[in-house]
């Protein structure tokens, strides 16, 4: 264990139950918050590498073509019980 670790454990018993709870609660928001940024730096590499791709333009009309087909398919599937 770190130095710091070591200090913050140290403090932490030296707190009542409530003011632990909330040391716990600030924890876990900071730990949230790291996993949102890391998500976003992941979503910002996808795109470029996307975007690196140069990939024609999908048009309105093919995108709801891929929808009506997925939706086609899914009613298909319910019908047959899958």
């Amino acid at each position: 264990m770190t130095a710091i670790e070591l200090q913050l454990m140290e403090r932490l018993r030296k707190l009542p139950p409530a003011r632990v709870a909330e040391v716990a609660d600030f924890v876990e928001f900071l730990a949230s918050r790291e996993e949102r940024a890391a998500a976003g730096q992941r979503l910002t590499d996808g795109l470029a590498r996307l975007d690196a791709l140069n990939l024609p333009a999908v048009s309105e009309d093919e995108v709801e073509a891929e929808i009506q087909a997925a939706r086609q398919e899914r009613r298909k599937q319910q019908t047959q019980g899958v």
